[in-house]
């Protein structure tokens, strides 16, 4: 089993790396566990009037880590590499090339199997966030309607088309509470979830939540490249099909928190 590799302590956040070969890793961040409420307040302008949103609810959160960012076209390469567990993995699916740059144009299907290639890779169990665990690692014990404030602008994030694609993980240089970056904008991320059209009935321990029977519609978090700035904030969500492939959907993972740590 590769070892994990202590990198760095920035703002009392604690990386280590999954190492990918001997000239690449994969950071993630300890994520303490807590509690938060999840989803937008009654007096949030921007929140969305289909009631996805709400009703807000309290989650607690067990620890657990995190991409630092979501996932690289060169991170991409180098598990579609591996031995295949169910299905094949284009190593080279994004339209916007670019080593640092995030994957996309990968479903909800592929990023599963990436997981799972990884986890046999390392001996750890890494797998998609769930929708709690998401937006708990975005808001970072923040209220506002993004990490870092009330508003949103393009000096901040990658939204609304001015960067006519993908930017480079960690191109803006801002990180959250936790030492997470690039949660809001640049591309749609992939959870765990299925979609449900309220959180009615949610889970309150940040567990996964499924429908019964067959349903393909699965979670995604952030906003992206190409949208609008409401569609980024911490609360927002969207869905769509399990097998669904485009330029600004991509995924970050989530490993299982071992009992101990370099």
């Amino acid at each position: 089993m590769p070892e994990l590799v202590a990198q760095r302590e920035r703002r009392k956040t604690l990386y280590v790396t999954e190492p990918l070969g001997s000239k690449l890793g994969l950071d993630i961040v300890i994520i303490p566990g807590g509690s938060f409420l999840m989803g937008s307040p009654d007096d949030d302008p921007d929140r969305l009037s289909n009631g996805s949103e709400e009703p807000q609810y309290l989650v607690t959160v067990p620890t657990f880590l995190m991409g630092r960012y979501p996932v690289t076209q060169a991170q991409w390469q180098f598990v579609a590499g591996l031995k295949q567990k169910k299905r094949k993995l284009d190593p080279n699916p994004a339209h916007f090339k670019g080593d640092v740059r995030p994957v996309e144009s990968v479903s909800w299907d592929d990023a599963v199997e990436f997981c799972d290639r990884l986890s046999i890779h390392s001996g750890r169990e890494y797998r998609l966030p769930t929708e709690a665990e998401w937006e708990y690692a975005c808001r970072a014990g923040t209220t506002t309607p993004y990490h870092f404030g009330e508003s949103i602008n393009t000096n901040l994030a990658n939204y609304n088309g001015k960067y006519k694609g993908t930017t480079a993980v960690d191109h803006f240089g801002i990180a959250n509470a936790f030492g997470l970056s690039d949660m809001h904008g640049n591309v749609w991320e992939w959870c765990l979830d299925h979609w449900h059209d309220s959180y009615e009935g949610a889970p309150t321990d940040g567990s996964t939540w499924v429908k019964d029977g067959e349903d393909a519609y699965r979670v995604l978090r952030g906003g992206s490249w190409d949208c609008l700035p409401w569609h980024c904030r911490s609360a927002s969500r969207d869905a769509y099909t399990s097998n669904c492939r485009t330029d600004d959907y991509g995924f970050r993972v989530v490993c299982v928190a071992p009992r101990t740590l370099p």
